[in-house]
């Protein structure tokens, strides 16, 4: 009898953390099944006045209570270790202090040592007049607040003795896969490079000379590695899980939400994350199939346009009615991410489908009503869309290729 395949991914949000375990199923249609899932509440937001910033310790609470909440006997057949987070966010460490391990209850667990806080993708401390003055990136992206690399270089100018007590950084999900594998230094794959800035994704390298030429403190910088490769193998048994188990590189939360869904190449995913929906809200504006009002819904700016604001138009007595300001409210988010992958170029990617996901759409049938009116592709809503479940994907995958070679 062969031996079952189960992998345990973990996705480190920005709200929550979550783990799932799966175990390859070849008759299942998605090829796998969910034998278990748990998820907790971070609470992990800390006072920062010039910005938006975690407690790792927090976070790590969080993780340790999902491990723990899963079945025992389950985690000792785990023969691989996905995990994903919250990109653009950057914390640091010392890379021989990162860490401790105590005993727990049944397995050892680790919280963490000489650590910083999280600054996450919300940051706001770098204003547009800093970024401006900031060398300009060889990058397919521009740099933003809450880049890596852009609060890094707000860390030089305005507190250098931060940076000066460590000699590591990452996101929360590098952290806690060099802290299982002790990592000698930080590792990072592209999809999290790219989310920080000065990365080029074509040579796969950072922007060494722009930055070192600029004074910023490249020894931070993580090595770069192919995504969902391995980047070790646990140095400890923890909960259960067996020393010397692989751990994946970190994947962004995005792309892993995105791998879950995805059952072909030609499939393009389009995930809404949740917002607070009402009821008869969406009950009005259903009724209400169309409207001449027009909302731009981008009330904290965008990443490259951080001063254009939210805003209202085509204002008319008529179109103040709750039904049409929620069609248009809906209509103005989904056109916002069409502007972002118009249908043109999604055609000439050779894209067939588009997924949507996300706990929004799933609750909102005026914003699936949107999108089918958006894409001219077929859409398809209601697929089972988790980071956690993306993360242990990538590895499970990875150990069926490695069976079958």
């Amino acid at each position: 009898m062969a031996a079952r395949v189960v992998t345990l991914g973990i996705d480190l949000g920005t709200t929550s953390v979550k783990a799932a375990l799966l175990e390859a199923e070849p008759g299942h249609p998605p090829g796998f099944v969910v034998l278990a899932s748990c998820a907790r509440a971070a609470r992990a937001e800390a006072a920062a006045p010039q910005g938006q910033e975690q407690d790792v310790s927090r976070i790590i609470q969080a993780l340790n209570e999902c491990l723990a909440a899963l079945p025992r006997q389950l985690l000792q057949e785990v023969c691989g270790i996905g995990v994903s987070g919250q990109m653009h966010g950057v914390m640091f460490w010392k890379t021989d202090q990162g860490c401790e391990w105590r005993e727990g209850r049944v397995s050892p667990v680790f919280e963490p040592g000489a650590v910083s806080h999280l600054v996450t993708w919300q940051d706001g401390r770098c204003s547009s007049g800093f970024l401006a003055s900031l060398p300009q990136p060889e990058s397919h992206l521009s740099v933003a607040s809450g880049f890596g690399c852009a609060t890094i270089f707000w860390l030089l100018k305005n507190s250098p003795e931060l940076l000066k007590s460590y000699d590591a950084a990452g996101t929360i999900h590098d952290y806690v896969v060099a802290m299982l594998c002790g990592l000698p230094r930080s590792l990072m794959c592209d999809q999290n490079a790219a989310s920080w800035g000065y990365f080029n994704t074509q040579s796969q390298s950072w922007n060494l000379e722009i930055l070192r030429a600029s004074g910023f403190p490249v020894h931070l910088l993580p090595d770069i590695a192919e995504a969902g490769s391995v980047a070790g193998r646990t140095s400890r048994a923890w909960f259960e899980i067996p020393k010397g188990t692989p751990v994946g590189v970190a994947l962004g939360d995005l792309q892993a939400s995105v791998y879950s869904c995805m059952a072909k190449r030609t499939d393009a995913g389009l995930e809404v994350e949740e917002s607070t929906v009402y009821s008869r809200m969406i009950q009005a504006a259903a009724q209400q199939r169309d409207t001449c009002l027009t909302i731009t819904p981008t009330v904290l700016g965008e990443r490259h346009l951080p001063d254009q604001l939210a805003s209202v138009t085509r204002i008319s007595s008529s179109d103040l009615t709750l039904g049409h300001v929620t069609r248009a409210l809906c209509r103005g988010i989904v056109q916002n991410l069409h502007s972002m992958l118009p249908f043109q170029q999604l055609k000439e990617w050779g894209v067939e489908r588009v997924i949507g996901s996300g706990s929004a759409l799933s609750r909102n049938e005026v914003l699936k009503q949107e999108v089918q009116r958006a894409f001219p592709f077929p859409v398809s809503f209601g697929q089972d869309v988790d980071a956690a479940v993306g993360a242990a994907l990538v590895m499970l995958q990875k150990n069926l290729n490695q069976r079958e070679s």
